[in-house]
């Protein structure tokens, strides 16, 4: 199992809904519960988050890999999961 970040901002809805998705897939699939996911606001974690390329939130990083940049969709965090169980 890999870990997954979530780069996000507090005031970002896209980042919002993308949280949302995650909760939803939580409770269809329980066993996406135990994939580790560390959500990083880069405003609060600016040093960490600039070490990482991406220019739009929410970004999702699967196991150090770029893997989903900008506006999330239902399908899209469901691919973060299913790499994350690779």
């Amino acid at each position: 199992m890999k870990d997954v970040m979530l780069f996000i901002t507090s005031w970002c809805p896209h980042c919002r809904k993308a949280r949302v998705y995650i909760d939803q897939l939580c409770q269809e699939h329980p066993e996406y519960k135990s994939v580790p996911i560390r959500i990083i606001d880069e405003e609060k974690e600016k040093a960490f988050a600039d070490t990482f390329d991406y220019y739009r939130v929410p970004t999702f990083y699967v196991g150090g890999k770029k893997v989903h940049e900008g506006v999330p969709s239902l399908e899209a965090v469901r691919h973060v999961f299913e790499l994350a169980m690779e």
